[in-house]
């Protein structure tokens, strides 16, 4: 172990320490406990919200929600079932046999998980949180999100401890149900689904400055298919120049820092075409990389039934026995909700949450249907290594007819650049999504 990484476990361990501390002392003032907020589950979403003393005595329990003696206990699930189908060209084809790939109709679990949450009773806001998932592409159970949110009002935020996304990018943070398409966009696929360690996230109330920091290790993880990093540290900071929470109303500015170790200083990068089902049709092969930086920016204007926004990104490997790397990617999305609703935008984890729906199909009402149309790239080519550059353009269809379940209609048309050749490939979905939380 470097000495480098030697010192960013022991700044790790403090910050363990530190929560620790925070969970059993009070705050610093009879003042300030009587006026700190609690959190708790949002019943339509899952996601923490800030509420008063006197709304969390007076709230009502959700129908998964249970009062226990130390915590309340609240049980979820999701479930997501994929269509997919796909029409090649010649020169699609003859990537794919290059690769030793085969673009098959599929309907398939993409993934089935089980929750559990609850805040326990503390005078200093103390929430827990618990994930288990069903892969259904490499049939097994795997931890999700599992750990402890402590509330930190001195410092306008919260610290949680355990297994959970890294905070590097808004889509990335959200839950997976919860983003306007089907699938994250594919530079994403660079950064790990998950990680364990500390993040520090908040916001200052005047300037509407918000941050994410987090540092992560694999001690625990080491081995599993997530953890490709020994150690990396991420940073997401950025400011809501209009924030109006009445009207949902939100014009969000971020950037995005992060570095990291891979593990034994090698790596390998690949994306599906946003399509579950589909192979990872660009893929780099393991290359030697001591380390990687990676630098991104966002921005989305929501008028809470308009959103527009876009996410960038630079990834950057380096080594010191052979060449360094570089690949960029990012994408550009437009969506309406047809219906009256809007997007709410959740001030804890400076993301959007799910769209709530208003009138139920199951009670009579239509639902709220939703048009999306996205353009995405991530291209894996770089000096020696030639992993691909794909591009694809989706428009799609949600309808939320309730907020338990909701069914996607997806088409895509992609470009591949592959093997000397460009290849298109259009890509038919469908997806039916069950989600309480």
């Amino acid at each position: 172990m470097n000495s480098l990484n030697l010192f960013l476990l022991r700044i790790g361990h403090l910050a363990g320490l530190f929560v620790a501390v925070m969970l059993i002392c009070p705050l610093t003032s009879n003042a300030q406990e009587d006026t700190a907020k609690k959190i708790v589950p949002d019943g339509t979403t899952g996601l923490l919200l800030e509420v008063a003393p006197e709304d969390y005595l007076q709230r009502k329990l959700q129908p998964n929600e249970f009062e226990g003696t130390y915590t309340t206990f609240r049980v979820g699930f999701g479930y997501i079932l994929d269509y997919a189908g796909y029409s090649q060209s010649a020169e699609f084809r003859q990537q794919m046999d290059s690769a030793g790939l085969e673009m098959k109709t599929k309907l398939e679990t993409r993934d089935f998980r089980l929750m559990a949450s609850g805040v326990f009773k503390t005078k200093r806001s103390l929430a827990w949180k618990s994930g288990f998932m069903y892969d259904g592409d490499n049939k097994t159970w795997l931890l999700r999100e599992t750990g402890i949110t402590v509330g930190v009002p001195e410092l306008h935020g919260h610290i949680f401890v355990g297994r959970t996304k890294e905070g590097y990018s808004m889509v990335k943070v959200m839950n997976g149900h919860f983003p306007w398409t089907a699938e994250r966009q594919m530079a994403l696929d660079v950064i790990p689904i998950l990680a364990d360690g500390v993040k520090f996230y908040g916001m200052l109330p005047k300037s509407k400055l918000f941050w994410n920091l987090g540092y992560f290790n694999d001690v625990l993880s080491k081995g599993q298919s997530f953890s490709t990093y020994a150690w990396q540290l991420d940073a997401r900071i950025g400011i809501l120049p209009v924030y109006d929470k009445e009207t949902n109303k939100v014009l969000h500015i971020a950037g995005n820092f992060r570095y990291g170790d891979p593990v034994n200083g090698k790596i390998t990068l690949k994306s599906r075409p946003e399509s579950n089902p589909a192979p990872q049709i660009i893929n780099t092969g393991s290359f030697q990389a001591d380390h990687s930086s990676h630098v991104g920016a966002e921005m989305y204007y929501s008028t809470g039934r308009v959103l527009i926004g876009s996410e960038v990104m630079m990834h950057q490997f380096n080594a010191a026995s052979s060449e360094d790397h570089t690949f960029v990617g990012g994408d550009v999305v437009f969506t309406y909700l047809f219906t009256k609703t809007k997007r709410p935008y959740q001030a804890i984890g400076s993301m959007f949450s799910y769209v709530p729906v208003s009138k139920p199909v199951f009670k009579g009402g239509w639902g709220e249907w939703e048009g999306v149309l996205r353009f995405s790239v991530l291209d894996l080519n770089d000096g020696s290594i030639q992993g691909g550059r794909f591009w694809r353009i989706t428009p799609m269809v949600n309808w939320y007819m309730s907020k338990v379940v909701r069914m996607e209609f997806v088409y895509g048309y992609g470009m591949l650049g592959r093997f000397h050749l460009d290849g298109a490939v259009q890509i038919f979905q469908a997806r039916i999504q069950l989600t309480a939380l």
